[in-house]
């Protein structure tokens, strides 16, 4: 069954965690793009609390759900913390060529 892995990161980590997701075998590609989180996190700084937002980095990636955990099991110790994650089960998918 494919699982979109989606991956939400403090966008200091985005180059460690692009190069570590291109050196992933069962991964073949991947979307990125700048979100903002939206919210009263406790570790805002000041000018986040005054805006309500915060800058990420969101990547989506197509894996079979066997491959997910691999995947994220990696990531504390090569890319950081500071990543949420979520995993969507995906219905159909194709390419229109």
């Amino acid at each position: 069954m494919q699982t979109l892995l989606v991956l939400n990161i403090n966008p200091e980590l985005e180059e460690e965690l692009v190069d570590y997701l291109l050196a992933q075998p069962k991964v073949s590609g991947f979307t990125s793009y700048h979100v903002h989180g939206h919210g009263a996190f406790p570790d805002m700084s000041l000018a986040e609390q005054v805006t309500g937002r915060r800058k990420r980095i969101q990547l989506e990636v197509m894996l079979d759900k066997v491959d997910v955990s691999t995947t994220l099991g990696g990531l504390k110790t090569k890319v950081g913390t500071d990543i949420v994650y979520w995993e969507q089960a995906i219905s159909n998918s194709g390419r229109i060529d």
